[in-house]
């Protein structure tokens, strides 16, 4: 039996806006079924933790010049609204691994936008870039001002089918492409690989933003930029969080570590508090390789950091967002 949940969504405090929506409705319903993306509660949703304040400062920075937005492995669709109600993109679009998935998102978008028939909204099932390729010619491809992921990191297990339950929006099944021993121990494989692949489909001037989990640090993080020819990696926005019901990931980094993959960093949610005290959004990325070394001599491992869960001590870790654009 197919499992739905309905979330309705107050815009304004999701967007964490003053006034009244301009694009989107003021109260969303959105559509989840069973194997799409569950969004968190506001502060454990990463997407408006963290995307949203990254992408609130490309408006600032290039007001009104953002026409069309995707976003990779969207799910239900919620950051695209999001993001067109930030942009009033014309040109929306979102993937997913599964049919019904991009299906119910497209269903989503359109429910929730104020005026639906002004807008386009195109959904596309398959793997990273895949479906938006043009099999007769790259220059057809489908082309955006700005490209979204969200990609998982942490490997399937054994045990699971990434077509069953919600195992998509969590794990990533191994992949046959070549990928750099660097890349590939700091479990980055899906985010190399929207990186080496998104100027196929970026317009001139377009970015894709990227959100990272913090475990890995940032040299490793930008690294990838030395194996991919003609792109720019840029730190946009750094920030933290702390989301104990994620024992299961914090479990599996240790693993992971047990493995030889890593290393996978954690902090005590006092550390991360001192070190972000007074750091704005707009010049946390400029300040995030100064932050991460003034948190140098309190770095926890996965293990570390999942006995103190045990324990019953809340812990967390810095979320990298990166821009990546392309030398002309």
């Amino acid at each position: 039996m197919t499992e739905v949940i309905y979330q309705n969504i107050n815009t304004s405090e999701y967007l964490n806006i003053n006034s009244k929506p301009v694009h989107i409705k003021e109260q969303l319903e959105i559509k989840i079924v069973d194997n799409s993306f569950l969004p968190g509660a506001k502060d454990d949703d990463w997407f408006a933790h963290s995307a949203l304040p990254a992408l609130k400062l490309i408006e600032k920075e290039r007001p009104g010049e953002i026409k069309s937005f995707l976003s990779i492995g969207s799910g239900p669709g919620l950051d695209v609204l999001a993001s067109a109600e930030v942009f009033g993109s014309k040109k929306l679009a979102l993937t997913d691994l599964q049919e019904n998935v991009v299906k119910s998102g497209v269903q989503n978008i359109k429910s929730n936008l104020l005026e639906p028939e002004k807008v386009e909204v195109n959904g596309y099932s398959g793997d990273l870039f895949e479906p938006l390729r043009s099999k007769a010619n790259s220059n057809e491809n489908q082309r955006f001002d700005i490209i979204y992921e969200n990609l998982p990191n942490v490997p399937l297990p054994d045990n699971k089918d990434i077509n069953k339950s919600r195992s998509s929006t969590a794990f990533l099944e191994k992949r046959n492409e070549k990928i750099p021993r660097e890349v590939k121990d700091a479990l980055l494989d899906l985010h190399y690989l929207a990186i080496q692949q998104v100027h196929e489909f970026l317009n001139k001037n377009g970015a894709l933003i990227s959100l990272i989990s913090g475990v890995i640090p940032i040299d490793t993080i930008k690294s990838i930029e030395k194996y991919i020819d003609g792109v720019k990696i840029d730190i946009l926005y750094y920030n933290w969080n702390i989301q104990t019901s994620f024992y299961s990931v914090i479990n599996t980094y240790a693993k992971q570590e047990e493995q030889g993959y890593g290393p996978f960093i954690f902090y005590r949610e006092n550390d991360l508090k001192k070190a972000f005290e007074g750091v704005s959004d707009n010049e946390s990325g400029k300040k995030a390789l100064d932050i991460e070394k003034s948190l140098a001599d309190k770095r926890l491992t996965a293990t570390e950091a999942l006995k103190l869960l045990n324990q019953g001590e809340n812990v967390g870790y810095t979320i990298t967002i990166l821009k990546t654009t392309i030398n002309n």
